[in-house]
């Protein structure tokens, strides 16, 4: 009784469904779907940018090509 039969979770689909409908629900999950495959591909962008060759044993870094890339130095005090 504590736990839910697949008659249970069966129910709850179909009221969810009578309540948000089909079309919105295939939204959802298209939405979801995006959003899972724009990350995967932010991580895997991140990961071949530490492994480029160049970037080995090198701390610059290019955000975009419109990044303007400067390094700073330390003023000797006399």
């Amino acid at each position: 009784m504590g736990s839910m039969s697949i008659w249970h979770w069966l129910v709850v689909l179909v009221i969810i469904m009578l309540v948000f409908g089909t079309k919105k629900l295939g939204n959802i999950g298209s939405d979801v779907g995006k959003a899972v495959k724009g990350f995967k591909d932010g991580v895997k962008g991140s990961e071949e940018e530490n492994k480029a060759p160049g970037a080995t044993g090198s701390t610059q870094q290019v955000a975009d090509k419109s990044t303007i890339d400067v390094e700073a130095k330390e003023k000797n005090k006399l």
